[in-house]
Formats: C-alpha cells, sequence, structure tokens
C-alpha cells in the first residue's frame, strides 16, 4: 500500500478516528482502489493518518468482522478475495432482495417516498449518461434503498444494503469490462418499476424486478465465465 497525501482525508472526518479510517479503507475495498490481495500495512496506515495504531486495529477488526479484510496465520493481513465459490447463493439472496423490496413498496409507499426515489433515479441516470462508474453504483444503491425504505421493513431494508455493499466489488469489476458504459436499458428499467410502484401494482413491481435483477446476474455470470464472452447491448 502507498502511503497518500494527508490532504485527501476528507475535512468532514478529520478527527473521527476508527470511523474515519473504517470509512476511508472500506470505500477503498469496495471500489477496488485496493483490490483483493493488497497487503495491509498498521505503520504505513498510522502514518497515513497521522494517528496512533490503536484506532487503526480498531477500524481493521471491524472490517474483518464484515469479511473485507483477512489475517493470515504469518499474521500478516490483506485485502481479503471475492467469494467466487459462494457467488450463486449470494446472487439468489440479492435477486429476491429486489423482488420483495419493490413489491413492498408497491403495496405501502407513501407520496413522499415516491419523490425520493424519482429523485434517486434522476441521480443514477445522470451518473449513467457521465459514465461514471462509482456513482452509478452509488446511485443504484441509493435507489433500490429508497424503494426498500418505502417498503417499511427495516429488517428487508437493512439486509438489502448489506447485499449491495457485499456487490460493489463485483458490479465495480463488471462495469470495468466495457469501461464503465452501462446500457440504456437498466435506466429504463427503472422507470419501468417505478411506475409499477407508483400505480401499486405489487404484481406488475415483483415481474419488473425479477427480470431486471436476473438479467445483471446473468451478465456478470458471463463475465466470470471461462468459456463465454459478455455481451451487453449499448
Amino acid at each position: 500500500m502507498t502511503d497518500s497525501d494527508n490532504s485527501s482525508i476528507p475535512e468532514r472526518k478529520r478527527g473521527s478516528g476508527v470511523k474515519m479510517v473504517y470509512d476511508l479503507l472500506r470505500d477503498e475495498i469496495l471500489d477496488l482502489v485496493l483490490p483483493p490481495g493488497s497487503p495491509i500495512d498498521e505503520a504505513q496506515l498510522a502514518e497515513r493518518f497521522k494517528m496512533s495504531r490503536t484506532p487503526i486495529r480498531e477500524a481493521l477488526v471491524r472490517l474483518a468482522g464484515e469479511g473485507l479484510i483477512d489475517t493470515l496465520p504469518n499474521r500478516s493481513t490483506m485485502v481479503s478475495n471475492i467469494d467466487f465459490i459462494n457467488m450463486n447463493t449470494y446472487f439468489d439472496a440479492l435477486v429476491l432482495m429486489y423482488r420483495v423490496t419493490t413489491r413492498l413498496a408497491a403495496q405501502h409507499h407513501r407520496t413522499e417516498d415516491l419523490q425520493v426515489i424519482r429523485a434517486r433515479q434522476a441521480e443514477f441516470a445522470a451518473a449513467v449518461q457521465a459514465q461514471d462508474a462509482l456513482a452509478m453504483i452509488a446511485t443504484n444503491a441509493a435507489l433500490h434503498l429508497a424503494i426498500a425504505e418505502a417498503g417499511r421493513n427495516s429488517y428487508f431494508t437493512g439486509l438489502f444494503k448489506r447485499l449491495l455493499d457485499e456487490g460493489r466489488r463485483i458490479l465495480r469489476l463488471y462495469y470495468q469490462s466495457y469501461d464503465d458504459r452501462l446500457p440504456q436499458r437498466f435506466v429504463d428499467e427503472h422507470e419501468d418499476m417505478i411506475a409499477a410502484i407508483a400505480a401499486r401494482d405489487a404484481e406488475e413491481a415483483d415481474r419488473l424486478a425479477r427480470v431486471h435483477a436476473e438479467q445483471i446476474v446473468h451478465q456478470i455470470q458471463m463475465l466470470f465465465s471461462r468459456d463465454r464472452r459478455l455481451d451487453i447491448a449499448l
């Protein structure tokens, strides 16, 4: 890991100790700034963040608890590898959360929820237009979490957030595979889902969410398949 100038640390996060280190390292890991297998050195981090090793270690314990870093038998620490072995079970859970949260939003949303959802969709569309991969990932998550919150089930919202966070590294690799150009149909499919939610058509919202999620999963599976080529219509 290379040292970073202290001026790169957002001003609003200075002085927050463990949380500052945790937040910044977590984003760097999930956005592949620190790719899988990257070594984590406490001394370098202490120098980078201008603090003692105690808050560094506490932040690393939190990241380890989320499976984002691993401590090896020789006591060295590294960014964890992506769990490709269990990817299918992850995708099953992800598709289910897309479906259930969109269905519940159609059933339970309020007028103010639609305003938030449409605002998040506008941000996502702008990120796609700008071909800003990190913004696309962030705004896509924000949109689907706004839909989940409109469903009024905090357990589903919490689980969905965890799954979306865990998938950030996979999505980053996915976007990189075709120069960060996301198909316009993803924006259009969001619009269709929002229309179904607004109409309180739970069955259609469920169907659209399932189609949307499954085609994303299919494309990612194609990306990581050795004998198939990624096929995306732009």
